[in-house]
């Protein structure tokens, strides 16, 4: 058998934070596939966080090397003034990690730090970018300033079609070879968590209403607002809900959360909604769901949420939007929504729990089906299979 080119390299992993959001978990996903086919993996990291140590529980080495995150705040003329000065000193560190590393590639996990990709191909490095954004709906100059270091890149991956047509779009006819990995999600294996949703749940009422969940950032475009609007409607309609937000806001946005709190007060539906923050382990709360609501208002590059719920045996409601109608196309427990559409997320509530039974029975063929398509060794091997075929053509 041969020997794969990552046998005993090492790859220098770049990734712009250090939490436990959607893309870190890709990223564990990414260097776990990376170190099973035997490379040594570095990880750079801007700051410290709870990913360092599930990095280094996986086998990877992290250092911490400040470089500047691209958001679109900073994409104004007095941002950019700044940003040109933080990149030429993340540039700097950048570059010394690479010559105190010695690494034989570089993998850059999304397009929000791009000095690692100049940097590798000034050293001639083979660089491979991991897209997960698809910022369809930004400006045409914005699109551009953000997707136009990738010209740079060795190879490109996205995590969707989408995201790769807005990619080619954004940057048209200098774009490296490419390719799609869908992501790899992880659910564990608790029999409270893919046993399925309840025999039945609740009839609505407030002694015991149907569990709704919303997981992800309290953020405009994550749709936690659409959800509350549409648990009023249900509520007036005389079927009661208790929808749950997992997850907290970018620093901030702090005042995005007040006026969720705010409109919840003022249309009291105090007792209907639960505000948990962040949680690193979602689990036991999925467990406690009968249903998951995705209700992004804008362009999503792929959608790991629902197939989380796939894989955990709920039914979902989703916006049929971008990335999101990848990743919950074709499972029969899905029901979708246009975007922002608060009325269609609860009559998408309501259609399931009119055919609950029939809905339960098909949880178990819809977890199949996504454990086929996302199962993390598939999406391990996949991964790793890109990094090894760019090295073995830049050998």
């Amino acid at each position: 058998m041969p020997v794969s080119p990552l046998a005993g390299a090492t790859i220098l992993v770049a990734h712009p934070g250090a939490e436990l959001y959607g893309s870190d978990r890709v990223l564990f996903e990414s260097v776990t596939g990376l170190i099973d086919a035997g490379a040594e993996v570095v990880v750079a990291l801007p700051v410290t966080g709870p990913a360092v140590a599930e990095l280094e529980s996986r086998g990877a080495r992290v250092v911490i090397c400040p470089t500047p995150v691209l958001r679109k705040s900073a994409l104004s003329p007095s941002g950019l003034v700044s940003l040109t000065g933080r990149m030429l000193a993340g540039g700097v560190r950048a570059a010394r990690l690479m010559r105190s590393v010695r690494p034989e590639a570089v993998v850059v996990n999304t397009i929000t730090i791009p000095v690692w990709l100049p940097v590798a191909r000034a050293m001639r490095v083979p660089c491979l970018c991991h897209v997960h954004e698809a910022e369809k709906s930004a400006p045409a100059l914005i699109r551009r300033a953000l997707y136009s270091p990738l010209a740079t890149a060795t190879r490109v991956i996205a995590n969707s079609r989408y995201s790769l047509a807005v990619l080619k779009e954004a940057v048209p006819l200098r774009i490296p070879p490419s390719a799609i990995v869908a992501n790899g999600v992880a659910v564990p294996d608790g029999s409270e968590i893919v046993a399925g949703p309840r025999t039945r749940p609740g009839a609505g009422t407030a002694e015991d209403p149907v569990r709704l969940l919303f997981i992800g950032r309290l953020s405009p475009r994550k749709g936690p607002q659409v959800a509350l609007e549409a648990v009023e409607r249900l509520r007036d309609a005389g079927t009661t809900v208790r929808l749950s937000l997992l997850g907290a806001v970018f620093q901030g946005y702090e005042w995005f959360e007040s006026e969720l709190r705010t409109w919840v007060a003022e249309h009291r539906l105090g007792d209907q909604v639960d505000f948990l923050g962040f949680r690193d382990d979602v689990w036991p709360v999925v467990a406690q769901a009968d249903i998951i609501v995705v209700p992004s208002t804008r362009d999503e590059p792929f959608g790991d949420t629902a197939v989380e719920a796939m894989l955990a045996r709920r039914p979902l409601v989703v916006a049929w939007t971008s990335g999101l109608r990848e990743a919950a196309d074709g499972y029969a427990t899905a029901r979708f929504f246009p975007p922002g559409d608060a009325a269609g997320l609860a009559a998408g509530v309501q259609d399931i729990l009119e055919h609950w039974s029939e809905v339960s029975e098909l949880t178990a063929a819809d977890r199949r089906l996504a454990l086929s398509r996302h199962a993390p060794a598939v999406y391990r091997q996949a991964f790793a299979g890109q990094v090894a075929a760019m090295l073995a053509e830049h050998g």
